[in-house]
């Protein structure tokens, strides 16, 4: 490094998308292996109320039903994870652990009886954390980003209900609840003003 060169952090924008490219490159990946496999993999999802199904809360939004849910969900993944990660990295990142694991868990207790599997659960999570942000942290860019997700995803909101056979509406459901969750968990605390002393 030379005497004037002066070191930098990467943008922000630029790590988010590093990691959610990252991320979106790895669910490929692994349905390329999956597709090899047979689709074995997929019976590493959720099975609701099934003590050996609890794992499957870890693996399954990385599993695919085929290449045409993966296809579904990737430009979402991608436009979606990457505007929670731009709001902050480590808050991106705790309010994806959030989503994934309440949403997931609420996905086990209350699924239809199969396996359900799909990044689905993260794509409603982020859209409400997304919406619900700017009301807590009271940042205007924040609502801002809630404004332009409502205008692009908003109408998808309505898939927390009960719709297509085959179609994890639970998982929809808890997934968009935990992003609310992961929102006000997530809030800044505030330090309260000092009384007005006399």
């Amino acid at each position: 490094m030379g005497l004037n060169e002066v070191p930098t952090t990467p943008r922000p924008s630029y790590v988010a998308a590093v990691v959610v490219g990252s991320f979106t490159a790895l669910l490929w990946v692994i349905e390329a292996i999956d597709s090899v496999m047979g689709h074995s993999l997929d019976r590493e999802g959720i099975e609701p109320r099934d003590a050996d199904g609890l794992i499957g809360i870890l693996f399954a939004p990385l599993l695919h039903a085929n290449w045409e849910h993966l296809i579904a969900n990737t430009l979402p993944v991608l436009v979606l994870g990457f505007l929670a990660l731009l709001t902050g990295l480590m808050r991106g990142l705790a309010a994806t652990a959030i989503i994934w694991i309440v949403g997931g868990f609420g996905t086990w207790l209350t699924g239809n009886n199969g396996y359900t599997i799909g990044a689905s659960g993260l794509i409603f999570g982020w859209i409400t954390y997304l919406l619900v942000q700017g009301f807590f942290t009271r940042k205007f860019v924040h609502v801002l980003i809630g404004l332009a997700v409502f205008v692009l995803y908003g109408s998808a909101l309505w898939g927390v209900l009960p719709s297509m056979p085959g179609i994890s509406w639970q998982g929809h459901l808890f997934g968009a609840a935990a992003g609310v969750l992961a929102a006000w968990w997530l809030r800044p605390q505030r330090v309260p003003r000092p009384a007005f002393e006399r």
